[in-house]
């Protein structure tokens, strides 16, 4: 009889607790006073890395969100995304994760971030977390 063995893995998987939040930067959203915008921001190369085996996992982040004072500079949600590289994690708490964060920073009217994955042993995956503000 075969002894039941975790997996083994030779790659290097990084603790979620190095994704930080203070790379997100607010700012501004001048029109708040004259109308509301619903934002759509879509990263199509998102990467993480399957925190049982330490393989890639790859799939599109969309943000939707309608701001209230502030909206979120690109560049530093590039950065932000980036830091998810080689993080092991499971889609679900990714996609709630990055709307943890980008609530705390930018307080929206509300959220959903969608993590839509690439396939992997023939099954897709489609994961979804919403916010609205009280």
């Amino acid at each position: 009889m075969t002894e039941n063995k975790a997996y083994v893995t030779r790659y290097k998987i990084e603790d979620p607790s190095i994704v930080k939040a203070d790379l997100l930067e607010p700012i501004p959203y001048a029109y708040k006073s004259k109308r509301s915008i619903d934002i759509i921001i879509k990263q199509p190369e998102y990467t993480s890395v399957c925190p049982m085996t330490g393989l890639p996992d790859n799939g599109c982040i969309t943000i939707k969100y309608r701001p209230d004072q502030t909206i979120v500079e690109l560049k530093s949600l590039k950065y932000y995304l980036l830091q998810f590289r080689n993080v092991g994690m499971f889609y679900e708490h990714v996609v709630n994760k990055i709307l943890d964060d980008l609530v705390q920073v930018l307080t929206p009217l509300k959220m959903e971030v969608t993590g839509e994955f690439t396939p992997r042993g023939g099954i897709s995956s489609i994961a979804t977390a919403v916010y609205e503000k009280e």
